[in-house]
């Protein structure tokens, strides 16, 4: 996305949904339920099948990815929650000054990897996020 100068938007955000990630009590059982009567393009993940395209630059194309995670496993911690959403954002350094100055909890340290940057926040309802800048 570009501003009105015709400079693109490099604005602290979230620009859409990274993951969706849930707990089940037989995760393996859960993705090949979900292959077989589905259709889900499943692996060691999820499922990375949910494939769309950005709007602004319709020659990227961006995954959503799937996964079913073990009842109580330790990544979602310390949220008691069932469930964790990651979300794509643009600017994530600029986004965790932002956060920190909103006193929002930061769970951990901004992660780099082959395929973005990553940092852990919980939201007002205890709910843990994952926050993840594509490269």
């Amino acid at each position: 996305m570009q501003d009105q100068n015709n400079q693109p938007d490099n604005t602290p955000k979230v620009t859409g949904i990274g993951g969706i990630f849930f707990f089940a009590d037989k995760p393996t059982a859960t993705k090949e339920w979900y292959a077989k009567n589905l259709g889900f393009d499943v692996n060691a993940w999820g499922s990375v099948s949910f494939d769309y395209r950005d709007v602004n630059q319709p020659e990227q194309i961006i995954p959503l990815q799937w996964s079913p995670f073990k009842t109580g496993d330790e990544y979602f911690a310390p949220s008691k929650k069932e469930f964790m959403i990651n979300y794509r954002v643009q600017n994530i350094e600029g986004l965790i000054e932002q956060l920190k100055a909103n006193g929002v909890t930061i769970l951990d340290e901004l992660a780099t990897y082959d395929y973005g940057k990553f940092i852990h926040i919980m939201d007002a309802d205890g709910n843990k996020i994952e926050l993840w800048e594509p490269k």
